[in-house]
Formats: structure tokens, C-alpha cells, sequence
């Protein structure tokens, strides 16, 4: 009966109903000058009676086909039973009723295939927004033109300004800035940088950057680069979400599968109340038997579960591509109407509500020092070392540091898990932890101790410099929680989520710093992937529905075992998208709030549109009985039909701007991964 049969399969393979529909028409200038010749012109029978055969036969072509592939497959559906009505009015002389019933039928279902077809276009066109070829280098200067079917990995092609990406890759050589909403569903468009080893990058695509990676498909924009391609065209990330999203069908939801066994029993019983309505008649109330025919077909025609059939696929169909549109990848009716009854939600915490990388959080300096030194004698020193502290120091400071005041350092020397030493403007400098300056026979000033102990307790790494004879201050260190990370877990407690539990990996003391930063229930640091398993089914207590969301890849054994589990930043991850429920494919934690807003609104569709269909049911089952005739039966109940349809439909324009509680969390420009958020200053007695 839709445009997706329950075993996924398309159930219209003639242009998105376009030739159904011009079959209906067909069938209703038939009926309609049957009509006429006969009532209004007196023609011969024949004539009129030609046009009410080709009535039926245009009407009921596709509606053949349908009963026939459903009764190849043991089950009786909507499409026999409305053959049979149409066969049963014919038997007792009303070839006119008969061929109104199936043009109205056709044009019915016609119209219902061309509306779901929209959701479906809405998917399929991702597909289209690769383009057919790219230019590819050869050799030092010259370039051809490939289809990209054609391309390998490894292939260097040129990507021109304001032009679409036509493969999967990584910047080799120039930056630009490309519009990914397509893939990602970000707002604005993300900056490109060119890898620092192209060499690297071909062999461990995964640890790409965001800042260096691009999806096919995407829009470049003004500055022209090189690509080396990491994927071929079918294994590009835009390939496997049309791939997935197409399938997406094949996961009922609860409420399909429930309608889907109430519908084995109800089309059978449907049969056996006609004949009993017949019987009934002819028996017991010793009407003629072509009246008791007549009226059984009636009873037929209304309780025929058309609406209830397309209710909860049409409005899941449409839920999914309006996702795909967000930037979020569902897989199926199952989690997209679960999310929407999660009780307790679990986040992991590097990458998912931390940024995933250390962040110069805290720059503190001491007495007679001041915040400009500091940074420029850690600067230096940390320019030299290739640790990742060292690296987000250089990151993190550059900017403070003028390229005037900016100092020269040598002889370093790494002191395994203390720190390093240096000679910075002629004066050796110690840069590491309290245990290391101690051991050298430096003793911190009693702030600066007191100024370490503090932020060892909100989970940072601490580094203090001594410069010289002079301590010039500590400098803090963390994977730094994410700007939107507090609002959203607030708009999902206020949502109605009852439990947020932050688990991760790291120590306790770690897991806490975060958990109260971004205003989580639970911290539980120092797990390890069992242990996070463990976690998700104690939070799964009671036959409560849990939510799991993590990066997809060492979160995958917890997001399995949750309800629902969701991948971030899953774009560049083949892993992700398999392993994930629903994926995030650009890395904003802010869309997890819009899809449990969507789950409910597809919840709330399912909800009306099974409503609406039982009531017109149960309506239209009486009126049949007291004489309502054939004709406004059919028009009440094919409507209902395309209603339902065209409600659920609704949600292709939700808007995710808003949440319930006004808050903006939406289509805002955010940070990248790569991004690093500014070290909150702190000055104490600087003169």
C-alpha cells in the first residue's frame, strides 16, 4: 500500500507514481463518461458498459499487481480487498459503483505515492551532489578530466574555487574555506589547511583533521587546492549515507512492527465480518441477496486499514529525511521513535563533551611576574618539543605572545613524566610539575603551590616555569569541555531526560572536573570498555531506555548495548556510521537536543495519523451498515488516506532553530574540533 513495502522493498518502480497516477486519471475520464452516455446521452448499453470495463482496468492495474505480490507472499492486504469489492459490485450489476471504487482508489494511492515520493527525493538528492567528473594532475603540469568512477586512491586532483568536491580526500596543497552542510549539516563554512605529511595522512586516513579532511560533494569556496583522494567513489562518506538512509526502512520502529501484526489479524477478520454481514442479510433478515452482497462490499471498502497501513511509515520516511537534511543519520523508524522516550542518557567524554585534545586552559602569574613573560618564556621552550602539551602550549599561547617579545631557547632536555629544561635568553628554565621543581631544589612560593594544588582539583595538568632564579608563574592544561556542552545536557534535564552519567576512561579526579563544568548527575572516570557496558545496562535498570553517545569507535561495545546509541563527528568514520544507531556527521553536540525534539515530533504524527485512521474506520463501519452509499464511503476513506500522508509530511519542514524553551542551539556557527577555546587568564599580585 506505500511507497515502501514492509520487507523495504520499492513498491513503485513506475517513475515515483507518475504512471499510476495518469492510470487513475485515465480510469476517472472513463467512469465519467460512462456516466454520461449513460444518463445524460441514453446511449446503448454497450457503450456505457465498455466504459465502466475500461474504468476497471486502468483503476485496477496497479492495484492487481499490488494484491498479486501480496498474495504470493501469504498475506492479504489492502489491495485484495478492494479487488474484491470491486469484483463483488460488478457480480451484482453495479459496474458503476464498482469502477468509482477503483478510480478513487488508484487516484488515492497515486497521489499518496507522489507525496512520500517527495521525502524520498529529498534523500535521493544527496546522491546528485557529486560531480560526474574532476580534474586530475599528471605528472608535474598537466591535468585530465576523470569520471569520478574512475578515481583511486591516492589520486591528486585539483578542486577550482566555488566548484563541488568530487571525492573523499585531504588539502595537500593551498586552504580554503568549503561549505559542507550537505555531509555535516554545519552552518557555516569550515577552513581547510593542507596536511603537514601527505605521506601520513595515505597511511592513517582515520587521524586526519577535520581541518584538513573533505567530503564529496561538499561546495569549495573562494581559494583553489589540491586533493589527494583517501576514497573511491561508492566508499565516499556522502555514497554510504544515501546508501544507509535508503535502507533505513528495513528498522521498523515498534509502533510499525505492532501495526504490522495487528494488520495479519485485522485483514482476515475484515473478510470473515463481510460474510458474516452477508449472511446475516440473506438469512436472517431475508433481504435479496444482490442488497446483503451489496452491503457486505460497503462493509468491505471501510474497513479496509488503507490510512492505518501508510500512518507510521509515511511519517518515519519523512522523520529520516528531514534528519539527513540536519546533518544527522538515522538508521530507521526503531531509534528515531525510541530517542524520543530515552530516560537516562551516557556521554563519553573525550571528543563527545570535551574537545578530544589538550587546551591551555588557566595561564597564572606569580608575584613580580607577569602573564606576557610567562607565555613567552613557555612559548619558547615548548616550540622545541614535539609533546602534545607542548603542542597546544605553542597553539594556545602564540597569539598572546607579539612577534617582538618572542624568545629563542636551546638545549632541551626531557625529563621523562616531570617536564623539560632549557636555556631561554642565556638563563636555564625548568618548565614541568611541582614534584620535578622540587626535586631540582626550587621551592614554589606558597600561591603558587596553592595556585597548583586548585587546579589539579578542577582536573588540569599543571605546569610551572622557573626562569632562572625567578618563578614566573603555572600554566594549566585540559581536554577542555565544549562551549555548548552545559546547554545541552540543560535543555535535554529540562527536556524530561532524567539521568546524565558521564563515563570515560580517564582518572576520576579528571571525569568529576569535567562532569561539574558542563553540569552532569554522575561522573565515572577510570573505566574501561567493559566497564562502560556495565554502566549502560545498571542504567538500563527496570526496562529503562537508555541512550549511549560517544565517538562510535571505543564507545561502540556501550553504544550496542544502549537503546539508542549515537555517533559524533561521524562523517570521516566508516565505523561510526555502522556502528551508530543515529550519527552525528559534523561534531556538534547542540543536534542531539533536535533529535529527541524530532523523535517526538514523529511520535506525536504516528500518534495522530493512527487516530485519525482507526476513528474513520470505526466511523465508516456503521454508516455502511445503515446505507450509506458506496461513493461517499470511498471518498472519505481514500481521503483519510492522502491526509495521513500529507500530515506526515509536516515534519520535512521542522524546524530545528528552536527548542521548546526558546533556547538557540541550532545552525550556529561552532567551533571546530581543531579549535582551541582562549586560556582563561588569571593574574595574582602581578605589579
Amino acid at each position: 500500500m506505500s511507497v515502501i513495502d514492509r520487507d523495504g522493498s520499492s513498491e513503485d518502480a513506475h517513475g515515483d507514481g507518475r504512471w499510476e497516477l495518469w492510470f487513475a486519471i485515465a480510469s476517472g475520464v472513463a467512469y465519467l463518461s460512462g456516466l454520461l452516455t449513460e444518463f445524460g446521452l441514453g446511449a446503448p448499453g454497450a457503450v456505457f458498459v465498455g466504459l465502466y470495463l475500461l474504468a476497471y482496468f486502468f483503476g485496477g492495474f496497479f492495484t492487481v499487481r499490488g494484491a498479486w505480490r501480496s498474495v504470493r507472499r501469504g498475506r492479504f492486504e489492502v489491495d485484495f480487498l478492494m479487488i474484491v469489492a470491486a469484483v463483488g459490485a460488478a457480480a451484482v450489476g453495479k459496474l458503476a459503483e464498482g469502477a468509482v471504487l477503483l478510480f478513487l482508489f488508484s487516484i488515492g494511492h497515486a497521489l499518496e505515492e507522489f507525496a512520500m515520493a517527495r521525502a524520498t527525493r529529498s534523500i535521493e538528492a544527496l546522491a546528485e551532489l557529486a560531480p560526474r567528473t574532476a580534474t586530475v594532475r599528471v605528472g608535474q603540469e598537466a591535468t585530465e578530466e576523470r569520471l569520478v568512477e574512475e578515481l583511486v586512491v591516492g589520486d591528486v586532483v585539483a578542486v577550482r574555487p566555488n566548484s563541488r568536491v568530487p571525492a573523499d580526500g585531504f588539502v595537500s596543497v593551498g586552504s580554503t574555506a568549503i561549505d559542507q552542510s550537505a555531509v555535516t549539516g554545519e552552518s557555516m563554512p569550515v577552513e581547510k589547511a593542507p596536511v603537514p605529511s601527505v605521506e601520513k595522512a595515505l597511511a592513517n586516513p582515520a587521524a586526519i583533521s577535520s581541518g584538513s579532511r573533505v567530503f564529496a560533494g561538499t561546495v569549495n569556496g573562494p581559494g583553489a587546492f589540491d586533493m589527494v583522494v583517501t576514497a573511491a567513489a561508492a566508499d565516499t562518506t556522502l555514497a554510504r549515507v544515501v546508501k544507509l538512509v535508503k535502507e533505513a526502512d528495513t528498522a521498523q520502529s515498534p509502533t510499525q512492527r505492532f501495526i504490522d501484526r495487528f494488520q495479519r489479524f485485522y485483514v482476515p477478520a475484515v473478510i470473515a465480518a463481510v460474510a458474516v454481514v452477508f449472511v446475516v442479510g440473506v438469512l436472517f433478515l431475508q433481504e435479496p441477496t444482490v442488497d446483503s452482497f451489496y452491503r457486505a462490499m460497503l462493509v468491505l471498502v471501510a474497513a479496509s486499514p488503507c490510512a492505518l497501513a501508510i500512518a507510521t511509515p509515511a511519517a518515519v520516511l519523512a522523520g529520516v529525511a528531514r534528519a539527513a537534511r540536519a546533518g544527522v543519520l538515522v538508521k530507521g523508524g526503531a531509534p528515531l521513535e525510541s530517542l524520543g522516550k530515552v530516560e537516562a542518557m551516557a556521554f563519553d567524554k573525550t571528543g563527545t563533551l570535551t574537545w578530544g585534545h589538550p587546551t591551555v586552559t588557566d595561564t597564572i602569574a606569580a608575584h613580580g611576574a607577569t602573564t606576557a613573560e610567562l607565555s613567552a618564556v613557555a612559548l619558547a621552550v615548548e616550540a622545541l618539543s614535539d609533546h602534545p602539551l607542548a603542542t597546544a602550549v605553542v597553539r594556545d599561547l602564540a597569539g598572546l605572545v607579539p612577534d617582538n617579545a618572542r624568545l629563542t631557547a636551546a638545549d632541551l632536555e626531557a625529563v621523562t613524566g616531570r617536564g623539560v629544561r632549557a636555556v631561554v635568553d642565556g638563563r636555564p628554565t625548568l618548565m614541568g610539575s611541582l614534584r620535578m621543581l622540587s626535586e631540582a631544589g626550587a621551592e614554589p612560593p606558597a600561591d603558587l603551590v596553592a595556585a597548583v594544588e586548585q587546579l589539579q582539583s578542577e582536573g588540569r595538568t599543571t605546569m610551572l616555569v622557573l626562569h632562572g632564579e625567578r618563578f614566573l608563574g603555572v600554566i594549566g592544561v585540559m581536554d577542555a569541555p565544549k562551549q555548548e556542552a552545559r546547554d545541552t545536557l540543560e535543555v535535554l534535564r529540562t527536556a524530561g531526560v532524567g539521568e546524565l552519567v558521564l563515563i570515560s576512561g580517564d582518572n576520576q579526579q579528571v571525569a568529576e572536573a569535567v562532569g561539574r563544568s558542563v553540569g552532569i548527575d554522575r561522573a565515572l572516570g577510570e573505566l574501561l570498555p567493559q566497564d562502560k557496558v556495565a554502566v549502560i545496562r545498571e542504567l538500563g535498570r527496570e526496562s529503562r531506555i537508555t541512550c549511549m553517545v560517544g565517538d562510535g569507535v571505543n564507545d561502540a561495545p556501550a553504544m550496542a548495548n544502549a537503546s539508542v546509541g549515537i555517533a559524533m563527528g561521524a562523517a570521516g568514520s566508516a565505523v561510526a556510521l555502522e556502528t551508530a544507531d543515529i550519527a552525528l556527521m559534523a561534531d556538534d553536540l547542540g543536534r542531539v537536543p533536535f533529535m529527541l525534539r524530532l523523535s517526538r515530533a514523529t511520535t506525536r504524527l504516528i500518534r495522530q495519523n493512527l487516530i485519525a485512521a482507526l476513528a474513520i474506520v470505526a466511523a465508516l463501519v456503521p454508516a455502511s451498515l445503515v446505507g450509506l452509499a458506496m461513493g461517499p464511503i470511498v471518498f472519505i476513506h481514500e481521503g483519510s488516506t492522502v491526509l495521513v500522508v500529507l500530515n506526515a509530511l509536516r515534519l520535512l519542514r521542522f524546524d530545528n532553530n528552536r527548542d521548546h524553551h526558546g533556547i538557540v542551539h541550532e545552525d550556529k556557527p561552532n567551533r571546530q574540533a581543531g579549535d582551541s577555546p582562549a586560556p582563561r587568564v588569571k593574574l595574582t599580585g602581578r605589579p
